[in-house]
């Protein structure tokens, strides 16, 4: 028996264990979190958001890989259904798909606002389960 029969049977057993992502699903246990600025937190703009996924592989919107995704900003505006694609050229939701994991916010009025961190697929469709983050703040 040729010695990498063996090898070739472990490895493909082993496959059969790893977890299966559909196209739109989040893996169990992805996250993301704004990481700045903090939520009740009182701040100057421009306002930087960074945003740290864990659980889901942050990517170009361009790459059509199940398991990964991009982020989104809602600015001061509430959440598009669940199952409907994230519309584009709408105030106050911006598509991060590029990959990019910071944003800066430069038209922030004095006042309180709401950000809202969501990660959708290449269709622009948010990840199931939901992986979402919110934080308030308010610019001075």
């Amino acid at each position: 028996m040729r010695s990498w029969i063996p090898k070739l049977a472990l490895a493909l057993g082993a496959a059969a264990f790893l977890p299966r992502v559909a196209p739109g699903q989040a893996s169990t246990g992805a996250k993301v979190k704004i990481t700045a600025p903090t939520n009740g937190a009182t701040v100057s703009g421009p306002v930087k958001v960074t945003l740290k996924a864990t659980g889901v592989e942050i990517v170009p919107a361009t790459d059509e890989r199940p398991g990964t995704g991009h982020h989104h900003l809602f600015v001061d505006h509430d959440l598009t259904p669940a199952e409907d694609t994230i519309p584009r050229g709408v105030t106050g939701i911006l598509h991060l798909g590029r990959g990019q994991t910071e944003f800066v916010l430069d038209s922030l009025k004095p006042g309180p606002h709401r950000v809202i961190a969501l990660v959708a697929n290449w269709k622009h469709v948010p990840l199931k389960p939901l992986v979402v983050d919110t934080v308030r703040f308010t610019v001075k």
